[in-house]
C-alpha cells in the first residue's frame, strides 16, 4: 500500500511517502489555505507514486471531519473536500494525535508537541484520545501562551523551558502516563527532559500517518 503523509504546520507543510522517498517541506503560514496546500503538495510530489493520503491537521477533528479553522494558517478548511481535490482516499487526524500514534509503544502514552502552538494527545493501548489542552487556563493566560512559540519569543529560552517542564509535570500528574513523548519543532531547544520523558521527531509523525491505514480492508480502493 503506497501512502502519502501530509503533516500541516504553521511554518511548513511536510510530506513523505512510505516508499523510502525523502521528506520534503513546503513553506506555510497565514497565506496557506486548503486549495493552495493541495496545489503545492501535488506539485512537490508529482514524481512520487501513492494511492492513499493521510493528513495531520492542526485543529480539532471529529469523525474524520475538520471542526475548527487553524490559528496559524489561512481559512476555508472546514468542509473542504480533500478526497475530491486529491482524487484519492484521504484520512484526517489531528497533527498531535498523528505523531502520538506513531510514537506509541505500549500502555498509556502522553504526547505534547512544542511548535507554533501546543499539541496534545493520549494513546491508550493503541487507541488515540485527542485532546485540546493548549487553550486551557494557565498562569496569566493559557498553556499555549507559555509553551508555544509566543511564549518562547516573549520569555526567552530559559524561562520558557521552566514553564514547559512545569506543564509536563502537571499533565503527567493528571493522566498518569506510562510514557511521555515531547515532539514538535521547538522540542530541540530543551536542554533536558523530566524523568520518564523522551523526545519525538517528525519521522514518528509520518509513522502515525502510515499506521492510520493499517486496518483498511484489502478490497477497499
Amino acid at each position: 500500500m503506497k501512502i502519502l503523509v501530509i503533516d500541516i504546520g504553521g511554518t511548513n507543510v511536510k510530506v513523505k511517502a512510505n516508499n523510502d522517498q525523502e521528506r520534503r517541506k513546503i513553506p506555510s503560514g497565514s497565506f496557506m489555505n486548503p486549495e493552495k496546500m493541495v496545489s503545492e503538495v501535488l506539485e512537490f510530489t508529482k514524481d512520487w507514486e501513492y494511492d492513499y493520503i493521510s493528513i495531520g491537521y492542526p485543529g480539532i477533528i471529529k469523525k474524520g471531519k475538520i471542526m475548527t479553522e487553524p490559528k496559524n494558517l489561512g481559512q476555508g478548511w472546514i468542509g473542504f473536500d480533500f478526497e475530491s481535490a486529491f482524487g484519492k482516499p484521504v484520512k484526517i487526524m489531528n497533527d498531535a494525535s498523528m505523531q502520538a500514534l506513531g510514537s506509541f509503544r505500549e500502555g498509556v502514552l502522553l504526547f505534547l508537541g512544542l511548535g507554533t502552538g501546543l499539541g496534545s494527545a493520549l494513546v491508550v493501548e493503541g487507541s488515540v484520545v485527542p485532546m485540546e489542552l493548549a487553550h486551557q487556563e494557565y498562569k496569566k493566560g493559557t498553556f499555549e501562551d507559555y509553551a508555544g512559540l509566543r511564549g518562547l519569543e516573549r520569555m526567552g529560552q530559559k524561562k520558557w523551558q521552566n514553564h514547559v517542564k512545569n506543564i509536563i509535570s502537571k499533565f503527567s500528574d493528571a493522566f498518569l502516563p506510562d510514557d511521555v513523548v515531547i515532539g514538535g519543532g521547538n522540542s530541540k531547544l530543551l536542554t533536558e527532559l523530566p524523568q520518564g520523558c523522551r523526545f519525538g521527531n517528525n519521522n514518528l509523525a509520518f509513522q502515525g500517518g502510515f499506521r492510520m491505514w493499517e486496518y483498511i480492508p484489502e478490497n477497499q480502493g
